[in-house]
């Protein structure tokens, strides 16, 4: 048998180029409580359930200093509750411009389809935010076969749960025959911790964290510098393909297939390198 279903993760891989609209809500509402937060250090948890999301925050050395000399103690579970809050409400106001497909996504499902290979998708947002996320995508051509959202599970990633949610609901078995592909650390946890071949994408990624405009504008040396650490962090994590961009997955499945054929499976062999 050959590849059956590719999991795709939704911002920063699908839609939102950059992986943009959480990020700038993270710094917000951090910074309405006196507390200063980099993108940089808001990007570092990205792919968990917002809620753990925002637990990892609250973790960080300069985030629990800064809170404890505002507050006289460092965050504790009620102020996750109440950064949530602010969080979910001020994401809502924004989600529907962040859904825009990430070129080459939407052509890549098509020629997916065109093979008899089924296209799940799993993310760090809740089951509300994706019903906002999804219906503005499906809108601009976007629509994969199966979404399973976080809050549907007992746990979020680095979990697997949502890749086996998938794989039961597009009806697909061993695991060896599935592929996630993400633009996270957690992205890639997820689909090791899953048993399936595991990609991470470089531009629009959030790893990048840059938009289509930074990216074409950016000096091609510093780029490439850039894309060989995003590189170098996945494989190190345990991916089995690290690829330029979306639209760029077809070599890979054609590589895993041969794999397949070989008797090869994702637990058994070492990463790849770039495809």
């Amino acid at each position: 048998m050959t590849v059956q279903g590719v999991i795709l993760d939704w911002a920063g891989t699908a839609v939102d180029y950059g992986c943009f609209a959480p990020v700038s809500v993270f710094v917000e509402v951090f910074t309405k409580r006196g507390i200063a937060l980099t993108a940089e250090e808001a990007r570092g948890p990205m792919g968990m359930l917002k809620r753990d999301h925002l637990r990892e925050l609250c973790r960080l050395d300069s985030v629990a200093e800064q809170w404890k000399a505002a507050f006289g103690r460092t965050p504790e579970e009620a102020d996750v509750d109440s950064l949530y809050a602010d969080f979910e409400l001020m994401l809502f106001g924004i989600l529907k411009q962040y859904a825009t497909p990430i070129p080459g996504a939407i052509e890549l499902v098509a020629r997916l389809r065109s093979q008899g290979i089924k296209v799940g998708s799993t993310t760090g947002y809740t089951t509300e935010m994706m019903e906002v996320v999804a219906a503005e995508a499906k809108k601009q051509g976007y629509a994969p076969d199966g979404l399973v959202t976080p809050d549907e599970m007992s746990a979020g990633r680095p979990y697997p749960w949502m890749i086996y949610e998938n794989a039961i609901r597009l009806g697909i078995y061993p695991m060896k025959y599935i592929v996630k592909v993400g633009d996270t650390i957690s992205d890639i946890r997820e689909g090791l911790n899953a048993g399936t071949w595991t990609v991470g994408i470089l531009k629009g990624s959030s790893e990048l964290g840059m938009s289509e405009a930074e990216v074409n504008a950016c000096d091609p040396a510093v780029l490439r510098r850039k894309l060989e650490e995003i590189g170098r962090r996945y494989r190190s994590e345990g991916a089995h393909y690290v690829i330029d961009s979306i639209g760029a997955l077809d070599p890979v499945i054609a590589d895993i297939n041969r794999r397949l054929a070989a008797g090869e499976s994702p637990c058994s062999t070492a990463a790849a390198t770039k495809g």
